[in-house]
């Protein structure tokens, strides 16, 4: 199959820019290559974030990895994390098991496009260009359970909402390939 095509914009590029914050991982690199470990066909374990100097007057947050470069008009979500109180700095290696053992009281995921609970793993298809995957966290101006959302809410939804009351945005992106 001959998956030739221009790479895509960066999502969040084409939107206001909010305030912006760090964003890091023991396990990934900003723009480096992620570690198999991470990957749909290996271990397929969420990396650990962190992240600091989000905007004053945060109450929640919510957590996205999203691959821009999927085969499809719309990319593809592969993680999305709803609820998570401001006081939650950092997520832990793992923390998107399906079952949502690794998230904070009320905290929860949604569906990746693949409509796997918890965080499914870079799954690009063999052959193809190297694919971003761009983790995102969203200072948000409401408290958890404020966005009327739930675990069978769309990464649409979540997305939509998250415009509505957000304040700051930190990224890191690692690439995949096979």
């Amino acid at each position: 199959m001959d998956f030739t095509r221009p790479y895509p914009p960066d999502p969040y590029t084409l939107l206001p820019a909010p305030a912006t914050f760090s964003l890091t991982s023991s396990n990934l690199t900003d723009g480096e290559r992620m570690p198999d470990a991470h990957a749909a066909h290996d271990q397929n374990i969420s990396p650990a974030l962190e992240w600091s100097g989000f905007p004053e007057g945060t109450k929640s947050f919510v957590v996205t990895c999203y691959d821009p470069d999927a085969p499809t008009p719309m990319g593809y979500h592969h993680w999305t994390v709803v609820d998570l109180p401001a006081s939650v700095t950092s997520l832990d290696t793992g923390a998107g098991t399906p079952d949502g053992s690794g998230l904070p009281a009320g905290a929860f995921h949604t569906y990746s496009d693949g409509h796997t609970p918890g965080f499914e793993g870079a799954g690009p298809p063999p052959g193809d260009h190297p694919h971003r995957y761009i983790f995102a966290v969203h200072a948000l101006s409401v408290e958890p359970g404020e966005l009327g959302l739930g675990p069978d809410s769309t990464n649409a939804q979540v997305a939509f909402n998250v415009y509505f009351h957000l304040l700051g945005r930190a990224t890191l992106t690692a690439t995949y390939s096979r």
